[in-house]
């Protein structure tokens, strides 16, 4: 498959929601200044001192509300290398949303869940009310990916915080955490075929973190979002492929990106996924 061709099917995604995009330019009212650029944020959760990485794009000003894409290291990773490695915040930078790249307690997230681990779903939740406590915030536009055990992590928020998040875009990490509940919600993920750590048909000799085949955990979603049930499969030549439903509740977009011969990596020559992802984000918002 030509990348030009899969780019515009994932921007095709964006268009039908540009006019309620530019309807929401300032849809909080608050009149919160903050620096442009990087910065360490620090924060209380469940008890536990906690961190992240927050951007603020050049544009800012105090009063217009910005998207916030939530960008998750994978494991034993920083927050710091998810930034370099995804490059979502040059995207940020030129497209005007603000970025919080979280940071896991040892480098890696609860998920699969242990109850003596920190709370990592509700210390996503509150750097979100950290981040909109001193920043312009569209609430209704709050999106996660990430890497590896960052796209299992934003999986599990895509189940339970789904009344917070618009949108999910898992890279070589989609699982289906279920049962969820709660509205259906838009996932674009992306995995490389050649991937030897997170195979993409599952099975991995490692414990419960990645039993089922990314298929399987597509079809997950597409049972909970109440898509049809046939998987609509599309392979032209080249690397990319696609496997969609179709049909689903809302009328939203559930979609897998397959890349051949991709390894255990962030997508950027076959595919720039950052910029394909924020194409998919824009155009979605909670009700």
């Amino acid at each position: 498959m030509r990348v030009s061709s899969v780019f515009a099917g994932v921007l095709a995604i964006s268009i039908f929601g540009s006019a309620a995009q530019a309807q929401n330019t300032s849809a909080a009212s608050c009149n919160l200044r903050h620096e442009p650029g990087v910065s360490d944020q620090r924060l209380q959760s469940g008890q536990r001192p906690r961190t992240y990485r927050l951007f603020v794009p050049p544009a800012y000003d105090g009063r217009t509300a910005l998207p916030l894409v939530l960008d998750l290291h994978g494991s034993g990773g920083t927050s710091e290398q998810q930034a370099r490695s995804s490059g979502m915040e040059t995207v940020a930078a030129r497209e005007g949303f603000a970025v919080a790249s979280l940071q896991a307690e040892g480098g890696r997230w609860n998920f699969p869940i242990d109850a003596a681990r920190a709370d990592d779903v509700a210390y996503v939740s509150d750097v979100i009310d950290h981040a909109a406590a001193s920043l312009c915030i569209d609430r209704t536009r709050v999106y996660a990916t990430g890497m590896s055990g960052g796209g299992r992590m934003s999986s599990l928020l895509a189940c339970r915080l789904n009344n917070r998040i618009a949108a999910v875009a898992p890279v070589a990490g989609l699982r289906w955490p279920g049962p969820c509940e709660g509205r259906p919600i838009p996932v674009l993920t992306f995995h490389g075929l050649a991937d030897p750590q997170n195979p993409y048909d599952g099975k991995a000799a490692r414990g419960a973190e990645w039993v089922e085949s990314v298929p399987e955990a597509l079809a997950g979603w597409a049972q909970h979002n109440g898509c049809k049930p046939d998987v609509v499969f599309e392979d032209p030549d080249g690397p990319l492929s696609t496997m969609r439903y179709a049909g689903c509740r809302g009328n939203v977009e559930l979609r897998l990106i397959r890349i051949d011969g991709l390894v255990h990596r962030w997508p950027k020559q076959e595919i720039d996924a950052t910029a394909a992802m924020w194409q998919f984000f824009k155009s979605q918002r909670l009700p």
